[in-house]
């Protein structure tokens, strides 16, 4: 593609930008990297590469601005050869994007309303989120990784369950995910984070759990 300029702007402790930042890494593809904490401030170069949700990550490809973890990664696989992180095959395409849309908006939604939730709504959305994770548990069941045998695209959208989850858990004093209750998923975890170029792009998971207690006692002190 001759000469390219590729810059990601993320986080450090976010699953997101990571995501991003995994699939340049798979696919061989050198990119600047630019530090940003949304909770902090917000760059005028944030804003203008994410008007919308004003949040990292943002990709920029020779100028051009894309928001959105799951759409950005999608953009790379089709604008660079090498690494596949999606199938070629039209239906397993489709079935990968189908999940990948069911860990982000139910999966990782109903676990993060459920961990950081107040003593009257946690039980009820402790059942959500455990029935979300029993979905997965039976998509993986058999399978080394979602997509087969590889790393694809639906195991790097699923890098909160596999490292991130348990970083919060240990945070906020909950369990929900265990490898009593989810075996296989719990397998599947282990697998993604032992792959040493997952294992180079995951944050520390000391600093990573004291981030997390430092927003809990954060919003404590505003409410």
């Amino acid at each position: 593609m001759g000469e390219q300029e590729v810059k990601v702007i993320g986080c450090w402790g976010s699953p997101f930008s990571r995501r991003v930042e995994v699939v340049l890494k798979l696919k061989g593809i050198p990119y600047n990297y630019k530090e940003e904490d949304p909770y902090i401030s917000k760059s005028p170069e944030l804003l203008k590469g994410n008007p919308v949700h004003k949040k990292i990550p943002v990709f920029i490809h020779n100028g051009r601005p894309l928001a959105e973890s799951q759409v950005i990664m999608e953009y790379i696989d089709e604008a660079w050869q090498g690494y596949p992180i999606l199938p070629l095959d039209p239906y397993q395409r489709s079935r990968a994007r189908f999940w990948a849309k069911f860990i982000d908006e139910k999966c990782i939604t109903s676990l993060s309303n459920t961990l950081w939730a107040t003593e009257d709504e946690y039980e009820k959305l402790l059942k959500e989120a455990k029935e979300n994770l029993q979905v997965l548990e039976k998509e993986i069941e058999g399978k080394k990784f979602f997509g087969g045998e590889n790393i694809g695209f639906v195991d790097i959208v699923a890098n909160f369950i596999g490292f991130w989850l348990g970083c919060v858990q240990e945070a906020v004093g909950r369990t929900i995910f265990t490898k009593q209750s989810y075996p296989f998923l719990s397998k599947w975890a282990e697998e993604y984070v032992s792959c040493n170029i997952i294992k180079e792009n995951l944050p520390p998971r000391d600093r990573l759990v004291t981030y997390f207690k430092i927003r809990i006692e954060a919003a404590k002190a505003s409410n």
